[in-house]
């Protein structure tokens, strides 16, 4: 699934990012090499690490 259009950032990299340590979306898109834009995603990209801190 698409979780930044802007950055054609998929939820598989963003679950990666927060298991390798980042824990916001500001520290996923920046380990990813990009940042949010239009800002529409960060809830969603917030709620996939929230999940991926719990599970660790």
């Amino acid at each position: 699934m698409i979780v930044c259009v802007c950055n054609a950032l998929k939820e598989r990299e963003v679950r990666e990012a927060a298991r390798a340590g980042c824990r916001d979306p500001l520290s996923a898109y920046a380990s990813l090499g990009c940042r949010p834009r239009c800002g529409q995603c960060v809830p969603f990209a917030r709620d996939l690490i929230a999940t991926e801190q719990q599970d660790s």
